[in-house]
C-alpha cells in the first residue's frame, strides 16, 4: 500500500514548496492537489459534501503551477492533480502545461481529471454542463494525440485541432498516467474508453470499491491502479482498502499555516507506518 496526501493549495495556508518537501521528507510517495477556476457566488449547485462550501473552494492556486513548485523542492514525489476540471479548460494549454510539469519534474506526473459538479462555474467557461462527458472523453483522446504524435491532428464532434506541432512531450512515455475521478456510469465508462487508473473519492463504501474494480476487470480493466482521494486517517478504513485492492490511499490534508500542517502531516505519517 502507498500513501500520499490530497489537499488545496491556497493563499492561505503553507506555500506549495514548503508543503512538497515536507511531505516528502516523511515518505509520502505522492501529493495530489485540488482544482477551481473560480467559485461563481449565486451558488447555484450544492456542495457534493453537504451544507456550506469550504472557503477552500473560492482560493485554490492554479494546480500546475503549485504543482511546478512542489517539483522544484522535492526529487521523487509523484505530483499528482485532483482533479483538473478538464472540460473547462482549454484542451492545448492543458496538453502544454502538464506536459511541461512532467517534463521539468523528470516524469512525475499523475494526471487526475474529472467532469467537474458546478454548473455555473462551467457555464461561465462557455461550457454546456450537459454535454461535459462527452467532451471531456473526447479532450482527452485529443490530449493523447497531442503528446504522442509529432504532427497532431484530432476532429470530434466537440474538439477538432488541425495538424498541429505541439512541444514539450511528456517525459513519462507514452505519457503520464490518466485517472479519472468520480464513481458515476459514465465516469466508469469513460475510464474503461481512455483511463489508466481510478481516482475515486474516499466517500465511497470500500464494499464499493470492491464491486467497481471487479466490474471494470470483466471490462478488460483487471487490477486498476486505484487511488483513493482524500481519506481519513482511520487505520481500520485503511485496512478495509488494501483488502479491496486499493494501490494507494491519500489522506485529506486541512489547508492550514505551515506550523500546522507540519503537526498535521507528523500525525498522518505514523498512521501510514503502520501498514509500512
Amino acid at each position: 500500500m502507498k500513501f500520499g496526501i490530497a489537499t488545496f493549495v491556497t493563499d492561505e495556508g503553507i506555500r506549495p514548496g514548503p508543503l512538497g518537501r515536507a511531505v516528502e521528507e516523511r515518505g509520502f510517495d505522492s501529493v495530489f492537489v485540488a482544482e477551481h477556476s473560480h467559485i461563481p457566488t449565486s451558488r447555484e449547485s450544492p456542495y457534493p459534501g453537504g451544507g456550506e462550501l469550504p472557503r477552500v473552494y473560492h482560493r485554490t492556486l492554479d494546480p500546475f503551477v503549485a504543482l511546478t513548485a512542489m517539483a522544484a523542492t522535492t526529487t521523487e514525489l509523484l505530483l499528482g492533480t485532483g482533479i483538473v476540471l478538464l472540460p473547462q479548460r482549454d484542451v492545448i494549454h492543458t496538453a502544454k502545461s502538464a506536459a511541461s510539469l512532467d517534463l521539468v519534474s523528470g516524469g512525475r506526473l499523475l494526471f487526475g481529471v474529472g467532469a467537474g459538479w458546478n454548473r455555473e462555474e462551467m457555464r461561465n467557461h462557455g461550457v454546456d454542463p450537459s454535454v461535459r462527458g462527452p467532451l471531456m472523453t473526447e479532450q482527452l483522446r485529443a490530449l493523447i494525440t497531442l503528446w504522442t504524435q509529432d504532427e497532431a491532428e484530432f476532429h470530434g464532434e466537440h474538439v477538432s485541432i488541425e495538424r498541429s506541432f505541439c512541444w514539450p512531450k511528456p517525459e513519462r512515455s507514452p505519457y503520464p498516467p490518466i485517472y479519472l475521478g468520480g464513481e458515476s456510469e459514465a465516469a466508469l465508462n469513460r475510464l474503461v474508453k481512455v483511463g489508466d487508473g481510478w481516482l475515486p473519492r474516499a466517500r465511497l463504501p470500500v464494499e464499493e470499491i470492491r464491486r467497481i474494480r471487479d466490474e471494470l476487470a470483466g471490462r478488460g480493466k483487471p487490477d486498476v491502479p486505484t487511488t483513493v482521494f482524500a481519506a481519513p486517517a482511520d487505520p481500520d478504513l485503511v485496512a478495509g482498502y488494501a483488502e479491496a485492492g486499493v494501490e494507494r490511499v491519500t489522506f485529506l490534508l486541512p489547508t492550514r499555516p505551515e506550523p500546522d500542517t507540519l503537526t498535521e502531516l507528523d500525525e498522518l505519517a505514523q498512521v501510514a507506518q503502520r501498514f509500512r
